[in-house]
C-alpha cells in the first residue's frame, strides 16, 4: 500500500502534541511536539526503545491521557478538547489491543461475556443479535463457537490475544491501536497473530497504529514506520524505504540490532553499539535529544533541536543529515 490509498483527509492526525507529567514534584516530558498522520487502510508502525513515549501516544490519541498542548484530529474532526460525553460515540471508532493477553481479560468472565460487554456499553444489538455477533467475532479470529462458554485461564497466550482482538473488533472500529500486541507471545505465535491482523485489516478495511520495539515485527506488518527517541519522532518513511536506506543514526543503530536468520551473514555483519544510557526525561539533553549517544554529533547538535524535515520520501530530524542534503548517516556499510 502506498500513495494510492491516501485521501485528502487522514483518518488520524497529530499536530505538535506534547505531554508533560509530574512525578515526585518534577516535570517529566513524555512527548515533545509529535506530529504524524495515518491514512485510511494503512498501518503506521511506531518503534523505539522502552520509555520513548510510544504507549503515551496511544493513550493520548484515545484521550485516556490528556495532551498538554497540540491537537488530535480524527476523520478531520478536532477531538482534542471534546467532553467525555461527546467522545463516547467516537470510542467505538478507535479501539485498543493491549500488550498483555493475560492481564487484559477479566478472569471471572466467560469469553461470551467479555465480547458482549462492549456491545452492551454502547447499546449495540439485542441479546439475540449479540449472540450472533459473538459467534461472528470468534470465527473472524479463528476460534470455535464453543469457546464462548470458556474462561480466559482455559486458553493459551495466543488464543487470549485473539479474544482481545475480537473484543476490539466487536463495535466495528475504523482505527485499531495495537500496543505491543505480540511482545508477550512466543515467536511462532507472534507470526500467527500478525498474519491474523493483516487478514482482518484487508477484510474489514481497518487502519492500524502498530506499536512495537521489535523492528523485525514492524517490518512484517507496516506500511510506513515512525521512529521515536525520548518522546520525539526522529524519522518517518515508507517501510521499504526506511529499512533499505535509513537516514537517522538512531534508526541505523536499531536496524543493525535485528538478527539475520542466515548464520554466515550474521557473523559478517556490522553492529552499531551506542554508548551511554538513555537520558532522563526529567532532565533531557539540550539541542538534539540523541546527541549524547550519537557518534556523529557536533557542536550544533548540543545547542539546537533539529526539526523534522522532508527529504524526498523521508522525514528526518537530524542536523548531520540536513547539512549533507538528505544523505544517510555514514554508520552502516554501503
Amino acid at each position: 500500500m502506498g500513495n494510492e490509498m491516501r485521501t485528502t483527509t487522514p483518518l488520524l492526525e497529530l499536530r505538535e502534541v506534547t505531554k508533560q507529567f509530574v512525578r515526585s514534584g518534577l516535570p517529566v516530558r513524555a512527548l515533545e511536539g509529535v506530529s504524524f498522520s495515518i491514512y485510511p487502510g494503512e498501518t503506521l508502525g511506531l518503534v523505539g526503545e522502552s520509555g520513548s513515549g510510544k504507549t503515551t501516544i496511544a493513550r493520548t490519541i484515545l484521550r485516556l491521557t490528556e495532551p498538554s498542548t497540540g491537537h488530535i484530529f480524527f476523520a478531520g474532526r478536532d477531538i482534542t478538547h471534546l467532553s467525555q460525553r461527546a467522545l463516547r460515540p467516537l470510542r467505538r471508532e478507535m479501539q485498543l489491543i493491549f500488550q498483555d493477553p493475560y492481564a487484559s481479560l477479566n478472569p471471572r468472565m466467560t469469553v461470551e461475556a467479555i465480547l458482549a460487554e462492549p456491545l452492551i456499553v454502547h447499546g449495540i444489538a439485542s441479546r439475540s443479535a449479540r449472540r450472533e455477533r459473538i459467534a461472528e467475532l470468534l470465527d473472524l479470529v479463528g476460534l470455535a463457537p464453543e469457546h464462548a462458554r470458556r474462561y480466559p485461564h482455559e486458553f493459551s497466550g495466543g488464543q487470549r490475544q485473539r479474544i482481545g482482538i475480537a473484543r476490539a473488533l466487536s463495535v466495528h472500529p475504523r482505527l485499531l491501536i495495537a500496543d505491543e500486541p505480540v511482545s508477550a507471545l512466543d515467536v511462532s505465535i507472534q507470526a500467527q497473530v500478525l498474519n491474523l491482523l493483516r487478514t482482518l485489516q484487508e477484510k474489514l478495511g481497518l487502519t492500524l497504529l502498530f506499536i512495537a520495539h521489535d523492528l523485525a515485527v514492524v517490518r512484517h506488518i507496516s506500511t510506513r514506520v515512525a521512529v521515536m527517541y525520548l518522546g520525539a519522532l526522529c524519522e518517518v518513511a515508507a517501510r521499504d524505504t526506511l529499512y533499505g536506506r535509513p537516514l537517522h543514526p538512531y534508526t541505523q543503530a536499531l536496524l543493525s540490532a535485528i538478527p539475520y536468520p542466515d548464520p554466515v551473514r550474521e557473523r559478517g555483519r556490522r553492529r552499531i553499539i551506542l554508548s551511554g544510557d538513555i537520558p532522563s526525561r526529567v532532565a533531557p539533553p539540550s539541542g538534539c535529544r540523541f546527541h549524547t549517544r550519537c557518534p556523529l554529533a557536533f557542536a550544533r547538535c548540543a545547542s539546537e533541536e533539529p526539526a523534522l524535515r522532508s527529504y524526498a520520501d523521508h522525514q528526518v530530524a537530524c542536523h548531520w543529515v540536513q547539512e549533507h542534503d538528505g544523505q544517510p548517516a555514514p554508520l552502516l556499510p554501503g
